[in-house]
């Protein structure tokens, strides 16, 4: 093992070569927090900018202030109703104004977030309730019917539902009606321990928040991800972590606006679903940490409405991924905008491909920086430089308390341009996998090192490039989707003998499902499997193409070769 990489951050240039690379001023390391936890973060700023928009849905904003009164009754709430500290609280909405309103409420009382995908099917919601303990499950009520569904055999004692109107007002009325009876897009639901958000919150006007310590190794949220394996877990990310990482995203930031006007509030355009750890510290956080307005987005998917919305605003602050950029620029209206105020635009989630980013720059005038992290890591871990134009093909580099170090399967350092696992260290790493002690070893090497799971190498600059992925991972428009889970899914069909799952390049979502099957039932068709699928799976998990076989290749011990099916 290289012998350079110590346990703790010596900043020497000749140990970590990306310092020489660094925008000038920024720092190698980051200074002591001036938060001891997420909520002292959130409650001081929202003192300092009381009077500022913070959040804004659908026309609709709320200030600092609003925040503060409103997630102190989430708060007090959740205490009145017997829940305490370190117990788990699931979030399953959208990017409505509800939203952050429960996740900070949520952590102002100590306990613990647990974010669920909306689209969730009541298979996946089951199995995130469980492993998690969660006892509370907030959801906006067209997704109710999935709840019912999933909670049953859980610990979940309530549930707390909303609507689309429950902060407009008078307004909200006419709102929900449209939605429930015109549209019809809220399916029928019955939750006997279910109370609406509306009811929660008046009842909450009469209680009061219970001060409680929170530490900066508490926990704060459950983070479930695939990991570098298949299996669900929840990466256990703890406050430290959190405001590590919103430190580190500030240095590079500042560096960013430097010798730039800075806008005195800024505007963030939230576009990605705040239950990913992406828009939670990027957007969420980062923009209460500046005092800034998100923009939610409740459905980026269409596209004509995220630009008209985004005409509404003179935004500053655009994080998002590939298949998102490429869909806007794919749109005439898009380049009628103004950009004119937009100062940063953040690629995460999946590769930026260079033509998307050379095409963007082209229509905007502003460059996409490309950046690199996971869940487990809070999750920014590279970033590239955001005060020059080159679109460098690279992840970055190392933001200021991290290492990468890459890797070979022994765990020995590799020269710079050899491929290996790329392996970070560094205050924003998770404290593990929630209960699963097994499968944290399998990733956290005895000296600290997360072991991503994504191969790669390291220039003489610092610059990390991805090659590849170690495991058999697909990456859909940014969602991470394991093989396993899918495969264990259509194996319980009946009709069904064995069957393989792979990833494919597509255009739109950089990689696709393909689904490889063996039928035990002649009459099988690949329309039933689909329906199968989208029973039990969330949309961008579901198979695309499915190819029927008379046998899957394998190894002589019989397990199957994806890479074989791949080629």
């Amino acid at each position: 093992m290289n012998d350079t990489f110590k346990t703790k951050p010596e900043g020497s240039a000749k140990d970590k070569p990306w310092l020489a690379s660094y925008p000038e001023g920024v720092p190698a390391e980051i200074p002591p927090s001036a938060y001891n936890s997420l909520r002292d973060l959130m409650e001081k700023n929202c003192a300092a900018y009381a009077g500022r928009k913070v959040f804004t849905s659908m026309g609709k904003s709320i200030t600092y202030a609003e925040l503060e009164q409103e997630t102190r009754k989430v708060a007090s709430w959740l205490q009145a109703h017997g829940f305490r500290k370190g117990d788990r609280i699931a979030v399953m909405m959208p990017n409505i104004l509800q939203n952050p309103i429960a996740v900070y409420g949520i952590l102002r009382a100590g306990m613990i977030v647990v974010n669920i995908n909306p689209l969730y099917t009541a298979r996946e919601l089951t199995y995130q309730l469980k492993d998690s303990g969660a006892k509370v499950l907030f959801v906006l009520e067209n997704f109710a019917h999935t709840a019912q569904q999933a909670i049953v055999g859980t610990d979940i004692q309530n549930v707390v539902v909303a609507s689309i109107g429950d902060v407009f007002g008078a307004k909200g009325i006419l709102i929900n009606f449209v939605l429930r009876r015109v549209k019809k897009i809220v399916p029928k639901w019955s939750i006997s321990c279910a109370i609406r958000y509306t009811d929660m919150m008046k009842e909450a006007g009469r209680l009061k928040m219970v001060h409680t310590d929170i530490a900066p190794e508490d926990v704060a949220f459950l983070q479930y991800t695939g990991g570098t394996t298949g299996i669900s877990k929840g990466a256990v990310l703890t406050h430290n972590n959190l405001l590590a990482n919103k430190a580190q995203i500030s240095l590079w930031l500042d560096s960013a606006l430097a010798g730039k006007q800075r806008p005195e509030s800024m505007t963030f355009l939230c576009a990605l679903p705040l239950c990913h750890i992406f828009a939670l510290t990027v957007n969420s956080l980062m923009g209460v940490a500046l005092g800034a307005n998100n923009v939610l987005i409740a459905n980026p998917r269409d596209i004509p409405a995220l630009i008209k919305e985004m005409r509404h605003h003179r935004f500053h602050v655009f994080p998002g991924i590939n298949t998102l950029f490429n869909a806007l620029l794919n749109n005439d209206d898009f380049k009628t905008l103004d950009f004119s105020e937009l100062l940063l635009v953040l690629g995460g989630g999946m590769a930026v491909q260079r033509p998307v980013a050379e095409r963007w720059m082209s229509v905007t005038g502003r460059p996409i920086s490309e950046g690199y992290g996971l869940s487990e890591t809070s999750p920014v871990a590279t970033v590239n430089r955001l005060d020059v134009n080159d679109f460098t093909g690279t992840i970055g580099l190392p933001i200021p308390s991290t290492e990468v170090d890459i890797r070979d399967e022994s765990d020995n350092s590799l020269p710079f341009g050899e491929v290996g696992e790329i392996c970070i260290r560094g205050p924003q790493v998770m404290a593990g996998y929630w209960q699963r002690p097994d499968e944290t070893a399998k990733v956290m090497a005895a000296d600290g090192y997360f072991r991503s799971g994504d191969m790669g190498f390291m220039d003489e600059r610092g610059y990390t490039k991805i090659v590849d992925r170690k495991k058999d991972m697909i990456l859909v428009s940014g969602f991470n989707v394991y093989p396993n889970e899918i495969e264990e899914v259509v194996a319980s069909h009946p009709g069904v003998l064995e069957c393989a799952v792979v990833g494919i390049p597509d255009e739109r979502s950089g990689e696709a499902v393909k689904l490889f099957v063996v039928k035990k039932d002649p009459n099988l068709t690949a329309e039933e499997l689909k329906a199968f699928c989208a029973e039990n799976m969330t949309n961008y998990k579901r198979p695309r193409q499915i190819e029927f076989r008379t046998e899957l290749p394998k190894t002589n011990v019989g397990k199957i070769l994806r890479r074989e099916l791949r080629s």
